[in-house]
């Protein structure tokens, strides 16, 4: 089972929720810098999420980085919760507005992504990943204008590109990340792989109920 610790209940809407016969229901809610702090940053100082580059980070700093991310129009963070167990946090972005436009030709209809799952905690739970990645394929293409996912984890981060490949990403090759350095955001260059997900002809099977909002 995913992880065992709680978050304040946030008073944003879900952007989707589905009810998975025989898992639950699945909520994709707007990350609230300040109700969700405490859970992100538990998460992101482990150190099997070195690849976030916030190890090192307290409390507050998350969640600046997160109201950071608020603010924008062209980046968003989700919390994703299995009933009201968080267990996931699902990123997504405008390729054209990030710095991985640098390092390909960005298409109309892409959408960038970046997913950690929570710390699994207490005993595996049998199908967890495969059910939950169906809804964060579902999530990610709700829009019939989205043709197109975009991935570009840590190139030694193995766990992560076994994941792209369970999600079917196909990988491109490696590129490196420039260097950002701004008075709101700091990010050191990094060596990536790029990697795509073409918009399924059918979508993972549909589910007991499924809302958007």
């Amino acid at each position: 089972m995913r992880p065992e610790s709680a978050s304040l209940p946030s008073p944003r809407a879900d952007v989707m929720t589905e009810t998975v016969e025989g898992f639950g229901t699945v909520r994709f809610t707007p990350v609230d810098p300040v109700a969700d702090s405490a859970v992100l940053h538990s998460w992101v100082v482990q150190e099997r999420a070195q690849f976030w580059g916030m190890n090192g980070a307290g409390r507050e700093l998350v969640q600046e980085i997160y109201e950071d991310v608020d603010r924008r129009d062209t980046h968003h963070a989700f919390m994703v919760r299995l009933d009201d167990e968080p267990v996931a946090l699902f990123q997504t972005y405008e390729p054209a507005e990030d710095r991985v436009s640098d390092c390909y030709a960005v298409r109309e209809g892409d959408i960038g992504v970046h997913l950690m799952l929570a710390p699994m905690t207490g005993r595996p739970r049998p199908g967890f990943s495969r059910t939950l990645i169906g809804s964060l394929i579902r999530f990610a293409f709700r829009d019939p204008a989205v043709l197109r996912a975009v991935a570009e984890p840590d190139a030694s981060n193995a766990k992560a590109l076994a994941l792209l490949n369970r999600l079917g990403f196909v990988r491109e090759g490696e590129i490196t990340l420039p260097e950002i350095d701004l008075p709101e955001i700091y990010l050191p260059q990094k060596r990536a792989v790029l990697a795509f997900l073409d918009r399924p002809a059918v979508l993972p099977a549909a589910v007991a109920a499924v809302r958007h909002s």
